[in-house]
């Protein structure tokens, strides 16, 4: 969606590292971990080298970057719940990604649109559906499925039916 204007709206569901997680913040999964040689690479070559020599720290951007490039745009980032029944752990580090959402505020603010409108993590199951950019943590597990309705009610302010 970054790169690609195509798009109007994004969903974003449990990322994680590679997606809309800080890499450098060290918690759960790892650059590392996507970059390990028995791992599937499908971030490109030049990502490879910040799981060694190079660390987290050296890499020239991070995930709030990354999420700042889709402004104006509305954006959701979904996640399931990372304690309780099912859920999916805190490998993905939802914290790290909701962090992540709040640092891209500014640049969706300076283009005239409504960021997350709080910077306090919300507990399971609080949509911060407001603004331009969104966020919502569901109870349960690793799936987008919990959070599809909340991202319609979202989404329904951009996307018109005839």
């Amino acid at each position: 969606m970054a790169y690609d204007e195509r798009f109007a709206i994004g969903f974003i569901g449990s990322s994680g590292e590679g997606g809309a997680k800080l890499h450098r913040r060290t918690f759960g999964e790892l650059v590392e971990n996507l970059t390990g040689s028995g791992e599937y690479h499908w971030m490109c070559g030049n990502f490879l080298k910040y799981g060694g020599p190079l660390n987290a720290g050296d890499l020239p951007v991070d995930a709030h970057e990354l999420i700042a490039m889709c402004a104006p745009r509305p954006t959701f980032i979904s996640y399931g719940a990372g304690e309780g029944q099912g859920a999916e752990g805190k490998w993905v580090d939802q914290r790290g990604s909701f962090l992540a959402a709040v640092a891209a505020g500014p640049v969706f603010r300076l283009l005239g649109k409504k960021d997350l409108g709080s910077s306090e993590f919300p507990e399971v199951g609080t949509a911060l559906i407001d603004g331009d950019l969104a966020w919502r943590q569901h109870s349960g597990g690793h799936t987008t499925g919990p959070n599809w309705p909340m991202f319609l009610t979202f989404a329904e302010r951009y996307i018109k039916t005839p």
